[in-house]
């Protein structure tokens, strides 16, 4: 019997090609998006992590809650003392990212992310290298003979995947170290890093107050993360005790390791896209339940013969149910067609090396599981109302010639109230695309603090031992900006320990001369040391005081310019200019002089959404650098002066790699590709959403006015005007979408508080976007009615009437 129905359904839908075209192309609209989304949420929320029994896994953190400190990394001191002295954990190892050039001879020198990690990380993890060996605990020590572990991109594009590069000895930051081994492919720990080195030989000496490492653990067997987090807090309590200047209010947070592969607004953004995608199916399911309901009104004598030939109500359901299951089937390859399209549109509106290695999606057995089901269960939901409403028909009056329009009442108001939830969830839809599109606009258009468009960037590193003085440093850096300034075309340029939207600086706390703090409640700013013409090359105003000159630089002159933000927040209703501070730490830290005060710019990639930090900027001979920042402003495009830079860093030194080659304006826009994505991701949804309801209320009105032509031609006959006529039908079109618009606002009201945390200066219940969306909402149902409108002032009422 299935396979009978299941033949006849086949048939029924090739008699009707139209028909099938439009209810296979609305559903596969819904089932491709759905299908999309699902794979990404799949690879970022879903799947288990990639390590082996990732729930015994715990991130470790540091907390300072008199200083509003949630999270911090651990000093390499702290760490020790935790590993050593804790009860509740089977094992603890620390990492931090570090930049690593490798020089081996064969290629220029080259720059790779990269991270000094604890012997043991790797175990604890439960991934050793695919080959070689892993790192031992005579390899993390102070004076152990250096080695490295590469990735497997390293490894194979660079060494052509040459096993016997294990035991070989390569250049890393000028220094030989020993491969001792090979992790597996895709394997970047922590997230894009591709070469890793012991830390002990970076750390060993690291100040208590250096809080910085990332640290992992793995809890013992039956331990709770609860009886951990007691354990560590007090061992941190008598650390605290034992340091009281470095450890004041500092204590331990453990938090699972989820936590910290997904942070909470990607998991909050994951299921917004994913109940976004969930409204776009139900409105692609209500259009084609409307279509099977139309149907069934043309196809009710048919039904009431084969009910007066003997088959009962659910053989009628059944049918009618597999025909729908049909669609959903055939509807579902076309769906997938769309979800890979939509799956390499995603990839490339994210940056490369923007999303960690632990993170990857595809369209794999998962997905296509995924489409499957929801192609069955769509074919389900949609068939069921319009199946059970021509099960119901009344037998004696669909035999009558004229028992069309008795029959239709109820799967009228059925319709009617499908395209009422199709408006009302285009409208949340639209709200939330509205919203996202604002938030990115505002980013988008939110002050840098200065001109990004002329201005060009790279970074070079300062390998080997004839840079390990500050002052050999600061010779080449300067030798390097003389060099890069005299090139015709370049108006200035500085060099820094950062790149403004990039990444650098240092920051700690400071002490105001003549003002007494609190023990731990001194305040933070961060430090960025610059060569002399920063203001110049950013064209960032000076706004009292002077600039740093070149002769402060070369002497070392212990001289501050600050920004806006720190000149208010230390000197209030005061001139900054000659007040001085300090940098609180071990020793006899210098006192700045603050010489000038420059208006506010922001610093890192990321911040566009946070307030400007208080900074300092001072002379870059007294905190040089080993990776070091080139920006440089230049009249035209500044991409064309890269190959004449980089010739001319070459001639300064013909090993310092240069890598990181970018325009300003570049790297701000990396700041918000997020909200770009989730834009551009929302607006399809609700495009998509519009169509589908545009097309439900064309549909609906159209088939009534075909239902009520009889109704016309007598009101015609009756002396009726065409305009009435219009505003009838009009009238009925609006009725539906106002309500539809009314529950639509309802809903998104409560929808996009879900949002909140990731929208950018915009607040959820945002009144341009609820207005203008209502009002385009309702100019596209004006639209979509009209047509049907037209239709029925066109009735001629003698043929209505002789039909009658």
């Amino acid at each position: 019997m299935l396979f009978q129905d299941l033949r006849f359904a086949v048939r029924t839908l090739r008699k009707s090609p139209g028909f099938t075209l439009v209810a296979v192309v609305c559903l596969a609209l819904g089932i491709g998006v759905n299908a999309t989304i699902f794979s990404v949420v799949d690879g970022v929320l879903l799947r288990p992590g990639p390590y082996p029994d990732p729930d015994s896994l715990v991130v470790l953190n540091a907390t300072n809650h008199p200083l509003g400190v949630t999270r911090a990394g651990l000093s390499y001191p702290d760490f020790r003392d935790w590993r050593d002295a804790n009860r509740t954990l089977s094992g603890m190892a620390a990492f931090t990212q570090r930049s690593l050039t490798i020089a081996d001879g064969r290629t220029d020198p080259e720059r790779y992310d990269g991270a000094t990690i604890s012997w043991n990380l790797f175990s604890l993890l439960g991934t050793p290298p695919a080959l070689g060996r892993d790192f031992g605990p005579e390899d993390d020590r102070p004076g152990a003979a250096p080695v490295v572990l590469l990735s497997d991109d390293v490894w194979r594009h660079r060494y052509n995947g040459d096993p016997s590069i294990v035991g070989r000895a390569i250049l890393v930051n000028a220094t030989p170290h020993t491969v001792i081994g090979v992790m597996p492919p895709r394997f970047m720990f922590p997230e894009t890093q591709r070469l890793w080195v012991p830390i002990a030989p970076y750390q060993n000496e690291s100040p208590r107050q250096s809080r910085f490492l990332g640290v992992f653990a793995r809890l013992r067997p039956g331990v709770t993360m609860e009886q951990a987090g007691t354990d560590l807090t007090a061992l941190a309590s008598r650390l605290e005790a034992t340091y009281p200047k470095e450890n004041q209010s500092w204590s331990a947070l453990v938090r699972p390791l989820r936590s910290w592969m997904v942070p909470p607004q990607v998991e909050v953004m994951m299921l917004a896209m994913m109940g976004a995608v969930t409204l776009v199916l139900m409105i692609a399911c209500a259009n084609v339940a409307n279509l099977f309901l139309a149907r069934a009104s043309v196809r009710h004598r048919e039904i009431s013969i084969r009910s007066a030939l003997g088959a009962g109500k659910w053989r009628i359901v059944r049918q009618l149910l597999t025909e729908a299951m049909v669609i959903g089937l055939i509807s579902a390859p076309l769906g997938m067609l769309v979800a890979w399209v939509g799956i390499r549109l995603v990839d490339r509106g994210i940056p490369p090396d923007s999303v960690p290695y632990f993170i990857h999606w595809s369209l794999d057995a998962r997905s296509l599981a995924y489409t499957v089901g929801i192609s069955i269960l769509t074919g389900i939901v949609f068939g069921i109302a319009p199946a059970l409403q021509a099960a119901r028909s009344n037998l004696q009056e669909s035999l009558k010639e004229g028992g069309r329009g008795a029959a239709g009442s109820g799967r009228a108001r059925l319709r009617s109230g499908l395209v009422v939830a199709e408006i009302g969830m285009s409208l949340v839809l639209l709200v939330g695309a509205s919203l996202f599109v604002r938030s990115f606009l505002n980013v988008q258009d939110s002050s840098a603090g200065f001109d990004t468009s002329p201005l060009m960037t790279m970074r070079f590193y300062l390998p080997g031992s004839a840079y390990d003085s500050p002052e050999a440093k600061a010779r080449r850096t300067e030798d390097i900006v003389r060099r890069v300034e005299g090139l015709p075309g370049v108006q200035a340029a500085f060099a820094s320990n950062f790149i403004p939207f990039g990444s650098g600086g240092s920051g700690g706390t400071v002490q105001v001369e003549g003002r007494a703090v609190e023990e731990g409640q001194a305040p933070r700013i961060t430090f960025i040391a610059a060569s002399p013409h920063l203001r110049g090359t950013l064209d960032v105003a000076l706004l009292r005081g002077r600039d740093l000159t070149d002769s402060e630089e070369f002497t070392r002159t212990p001289v501050a310019l600050i920004n806006e933000t720190m000149a208010e927040q230390f000197w209030p209703q005061e001139d900054p200019v000659g007040r001085r501070f300090q940098f609180q730490g071990e020793g006899e830290p210098e006192w700045f002089t603050v010489v000038g005060v420059i208006g506010d710019f922001r610093h890192f990639q990321g911040d566009s959404d946070r307030p400007i930090f208080p900074s300092a900027y001072v002379p870059y001979s007294l905190d040089p650098a080993l990776n070091t920042g080139l920006t440089i402003r230049v009249s035209g495009e500044p991409s064309r002066i890269t190959s004449a830079v980089r010739e001319q860093i070459r001639q300064a030194d013909v090993a310092l790699p240069v890598f990181s080659m970018q325009t300003m304006e570049k790297l701000r826009q990396l700041n918000f590709w997020q909200f770009r994505l989730f834009g551009w991701m929302f607006s399809v949804f609700g495009a998509i959403a519009l169509l589908l309801a545009s097309i439900g209320v064309y549909g609906v009105l159209s088939y009534s006015v075909s239902q009520r032509v009889q109704e016309v031609g007598v009101r015609v006959a009756l002396g009726a005007e065409r305009g009435d006529v219009l505003k009838l039908i009009l009238g009925h079109g609006m009725k539906l979408a106002g309500l539809g618009i009314v529950l639509g606002m309802i809903g998104a009201a409560g929808a996009t508080q879900f949002i909140e945390s990731i929208l950018f200066n915009v607040t959820p219940t945002d009144p341009v976007s609820f207005g203008g969306v209502a009002l385009f909402l309702t100019f596209v149902a004006l639209l979509a009615s009209y047509v049907p409108a037209r239709r029925a002032m066109a009735v001629d009422p003698i043929v209505a009437l002789r039909n009658e």
